[in-house]
């Protein structure tokens, strides 16, 4: 198995077996994020990416049930080479029951209903979409790529092709100028959206991204602690999904939190209540991460 510079994944996906069959984000403009900064996209050759899962079959095949491709956005790939690479997951790892990768939303409009349902049928079972905000404002100063209502139709068109959408939101992208627009727009998205999982991670501003150079000028200011846990409040409490799970689990994050939407709202806003008030000890900085 061989991968090309750093390689990332969801929390969800830690036991997954990684396959990297794109380099880096087709995208790749969004203002906060480095992760695939120093790659210049390209889609890896199809006989290498089917080498390596032929070498994973080999080494763990009656072990893996999970398989993630990456890199950044890999559902951008033509469906004529996801289906051999769907196809040699399914024959050669027998305990799969889950195949996944990240999604942007202009990616997944760019398949029609009958791709994605054909790629539904060959094993592609969830896509990770990251919106990170619901408020159009902030959508177009991060460089999202895509609106409020397109990520609201690249959901429906998942859902209908029979996916699950894991979502993925992110407290403080907003700022502090749009800080109480962007937790309500983003609750909004969350229930037009219906994902079946709700992520929340907390943005940090890594040196060298356009967010920084922002925030180095006066233009963009990271919000507190405080109001960003005043942000997650209004995002449970005003979020209306049919039926969620719900975490905060990642390392960027000051207070983890787990539940289901809506069934443990109360239970959820509690507990940032509690925190607001100084009740609940937060994940220090230097526990904090990426």
């Amino acid at each position: 198995m061989r991968y090309e510079g750093k390689v990332y994944r969801p929390p969800s996906e830690a036991d997954a077996y990684i396959l990297q069959a794109t380099i880096g984000c087709s995208w790749n403009r969004c203002t906060y994020c480095d992760m695939y900064r120093d790659k210049v996209y390209r889609e890896r050759e199809l006989p290498d990416v089917l080498e390596d899962l032929r070498t994973a079959v080999a080494i763990a095949g009656q072990r893996i049930d999970k398989v993630f491709v990456g890199d950044g956005d890999a559902l951008g790939m033509p469906t004529a080479t996801w289906l051999p690479i769907l196809d040699a997951a399914r024959a050669g790892f027998p305990q799969l029951r889950r195949v996944s990768c990240y999604a942007t939303a202009g990616n997944l409009l760019k398949k029609s209903p009958e791709e994605l349902a054909l790629l539904r049928e060959h094993g592609l079972t969830r896509l990770y979409i990251g919106p990170e905000s619901g408020d159009d404002a902030t959508l177009k100063r991060i460089a999202k790529g895509a609106t409020h209502a397109e990520h609201v139709e690249a959901a429906h068109r998942a859902h209908a092709a029979g996916m699950e959408i894991s979502m993925i939101v992110l407290l403080g992208v907003a700022g502090t100028a749009r800080a109480k627009e962007h937790a309500a727009a983003t609750a909004d998205l969350i229930s037009e959206m219906d994902p079946e999982y709700v992520a929340a991670l907390t943005t940090t501003v890594i040196p060298g991204t356009p967010l920084h150079r922002l925030q180095t000028t006066g233009r963009y200011a990271l919000p507190g602690v405080e109001p960003m846990l005043d942000e997650l409040r209004t995002i449970v409490d005003r979020a209306r999904p049919s039926d969620a799970v719900f975490r905060t689990n990642h390392a960027s994050n000051y207070l983890p939190l787990s539940g289901r939407l809506p069934q443990d709202r109360e239970r959820i806003v509690d507990a940032i209540d509690q925190a607001l008030e100084g009740h609940t000890q937060l994940r220090p900085e230097w526990a904090r991460g990426l």
